[in-house]
């Protein structure tokens, strides 16, 4: 069985958008056939189901932290990343069985906004049962972060934890430039596989690159508060990219949030590692920072974009449309290239681009309705899936 579906106009992502174009889509979700609408006359198909709106592929959520759902709408909005990460760490204990209901509960919500792939940071085990039962595609991002602690006993928690996400996809990762020093990096590169993709929290607020810079500001003050000593790394005159970067692997990397880039950053990122990816969060931004980041320095056909809502704790819902509506909104990107990060540059990252990502025969990259309006302008952040 088959069905047939047709609206306003069809965006395959990897080509021109088709007006009253009709999708031909199998009872497993694979693309049969693209018809234009002369194409579709031609063929006589009948049984057309028709939608008012477009009709997008399923969005993919490259940045996402699953185990933090049950702090919804528990920290309070535009405190800053140091005073809102003091309170992830003083509120996310929680028992099992209220996490998991959680992240299943956000689980289902991501399936129920369009989305169909993840990428996941995880500091436990916790999610995994989750994902294994879920409709979504997870790649988890085992995430370690260590301040004057060894690295060996960091290194083999996070290695067994990686391993036991088997057979689901999984890598170490470090968690962002003012949390790892130059050792845990060096065991990361050393445990870092060909197979790996990687991902780091980048210049999500001003403060970390004054610590980098100029070894002040809030981040100084947690050093003194946690006991930490700084590190010739703080206070170089050289911000927080020109720290973590040259000590990434080369393997595919996702640098997420961006909010404090500037295009230097940007110009010195790309010529030292030529398989990025830059991920946007702009609600989590808002929520946490109020700010955004400068968005059309990435506007280059160079630059990879990918979208991401970050977690529950940051945001109101985990939606990518939404994601999409704010940088429309406050940004003026347009309708067609912020479909192409949400989709196809989300799973290239991914590396599941064979099936997701676009509107092609023998893909199943699910099949969204969107309400735009005149100029392309999203109407509304509720989302159809209709496969």
């Amino acid at each position: 069985m088959h069905r047939y579906l047709t609206a306003d106009w069809i965006f395959p992502v990897t080509s021109a958008p088709i007006a009253n174009g009709v999708l031909k889509v199998s009872s497993t979700g694979e693309i049969l056939a693209i018809y234009t609408e002369s194409e579709a006359a031609e063929q006589q198909i009948n049984d057309v189901e028709r939608f008012e709106g477009v009709l997008v592929p399923g969005f993919v959520n490259t940045h996402c932290h699953l185990e933090l759902s049950h702090l919804f709408g528990k920290i309070p909005e535009q405190t800053g990343l140091p005073a809102f990460v003091r309170e992830i760490v003083a509120q996310r204990t929680a028992s099992d069985e209220i996490v998991i209901d959680a992240m299943k509960a956000a689980d289902k919500a991501m399936y129920e906004n369009g989305i169909v792939a993840v990428g996941d940071i995880a500091n436990q085990l916790i999610s995994k049962d989750v994902k294994q039962h879920s409709s979504l595609y997870y790649h988890t991002f085992v995430e370690v972060f260590g301040f004057n602690k060894p690295s060996h006993p960091i290194m083999d928690d996070a290695i067994r934890i990686r391993d036991s996400y088997w057979p689901l996809k999984a890598s170490i990762v470090p968690h962002a430039p003012y949390s790892v020093f130059e050792e845990l990096f060096k065991y990361i590169e050393k445990e870092t596989r060909p197979i790996d993709i990687l991902s780091i929290h980048n210049q999500e607020t001003l403060a970390e690159n004054e610590f980098f810079e100029r070894g002040t500001g809030d981040f100084e003050a947690m050093y003194q508060r946690m006991g930490v000593p700084k590190t010739n790394a703080h206070g170089t005159g050289s911000n927080a990219i020109h720290y973590h970067l040259p000590q990434l692997p080369k393997n595919r990397t996702l640098l997420v949030h961006n909010t404090f880039t500037s295009k230097a950053d940007i110009d010195f990122a790309s010529a030292h590692h030529k398989e990025l990816y830059w991920c946007l969060c702009p609600n989590a931004n808002l929520y946490i920072e109020n700010n955004l980041p400068e968005v059309m320095l990435f506007l280059d056909p160079q630059i990879k974009l990918t979208l991401g809502t970050d977690s529950l704790a940051s945001n109101h819902q985990l939606s990518i449309l939404a994601e999409m509506q704010t940088l429309q909104q406050q940004k003026r990107v347009p309708f067609n290239e912020l479909l192409k990060w949400a989709t196809i540059n989300g799973a290239c990252f991914l590396g599941i681009d064979q099936q997701y990502g676009s509107f092609e025969t023998g893909k199943t990259p699910g099949v969204n309705l969107v309400e735009l309006g005149a100029g392309q302008i999203i109407k509304s952040k509720n989302v159809k899936r209709l496969i």
